[in-house]
């Protein structure tokens, strides 16, 4: 195996059109790493993007927050910007691994290996986030979060590209959000389920909703019919009730070693509620 370290993004740009499938991108290394130890991938050329300090940013913008791909997970966590525009993303951020795996783990690497279970990947869909690209020799791509996944491990980037970054529109004033996950463990979990909510409130009622699941489908996912339940209905128990049973019918969970299909129908539901529950009792602006 070939391992390059590129000093610039256009020149990684030009090894990844070079190699395409042949070449594999590590950035922090915490998924790549472990999967070539089992020799789920085998590359012949290891392309590493850790020099490109210019994907490692946080900026706010009018109406957007843009997130470099090599941002760290602990960056996101500490960030003031993602905090008051984007907190579930902040919450998401708290809860992923440990502080060794948070330091060097990268917002573009946890969505690039696209597992059902990626903690940032539920936030941003709710966030309703684009992914960047870039090419050598072609315009980037812009691509909604909510296209972005293909099933386990499989997204729609091509080969010879790279995630640049990550644009989050800023939210309304009277949105509310919030995340909860569930481990088997209490820290360094990965998720068994997670879910985010986004809910414009106002008297009461829900002006529009996003959800979003993790490790409860082939990808993470957003509840479509939870939501269209949700809009512009004012917020009951019953109405509650009719969300956590949708979603149970929605998603679409498998059983593997850290919980049966069942559990996990199960868990989606009663998180789902809680939320709900949390976004009228609390709010958060």
């Amino acid at each position: 195996m070939e391992y390059i370290q590129p000093k610039s993004l256009r020149e990684a740009l030009h090894i990844m059109r070079q190699f395409k499938n042949r070449a594999k991108i590590i950035a922090g290394g915490t998924n790549v790493i472990p999967d070539m130890r089992i020799d789920a991938i085998k590359p012949d050329v290891l392309v590493d993007i850790t020099c490109l300090k210019s994907l490692s940013y946080i900026k706010e913008e009018k109406k957007r927050v843009k997130i470099g791909s090599l941002t760290t997970v602990s960056g996101l966590k500490s960030s003031r910007i993602v905090q008051d525009f984007a907190p579930i993303l902040c919450d998401a951020a708290q809860q992923f691994g440990n502080p060794l795996v948070r330091n060097r783990a990268t917002i573009g690497g946890n969505l690039a290996d696209a597992s059902p279970a990626a903690d940032t990947a539920v936030p941003l869909l709710v966030l309703g986030a684009t992914v960047i690209t870039e090419k050598e020799g072609g315009k980037g791509r812009e691509i909604p979060i909510d296209q972005f996944f293909l099933g386990p491990n499989q997204t729609v980037l091509k080969p010879e590209e790279i995630i640049r970054e990550i644009l989050i529109p800023k939210p309304d004033l009277n949105s509310r959000m919030f995340y909860l996950k569930l481990g088997l463990r209490n820290a360094m979990a990965i998720s068994v389920v997670s879910v985010a909510i986004l809910m414009e409130i106002e008297n009461d009622v829900c002006k529009k909703a996003r959800v979003a699941l993790g490790a409860v489908s082939p990808k993470p996912m957003r509840a479509n019919r939870v939501e269209e339940i949700l809009k512009c209905k004012k917020i009951t128990g019953d109405l509650v009730e009719k969300c956590s049973q949708t979603v149970e019918e929605e998603v679409q969970p498998i059983t593997d070693i850290r919980a049966g299909g069942h559990y996990r129908r199960s868990m989606a539901s009663v998180l789902l509620r809680r939320l709900i529950i949390q976004v009228l009792s609390e709010g958060r602006a």
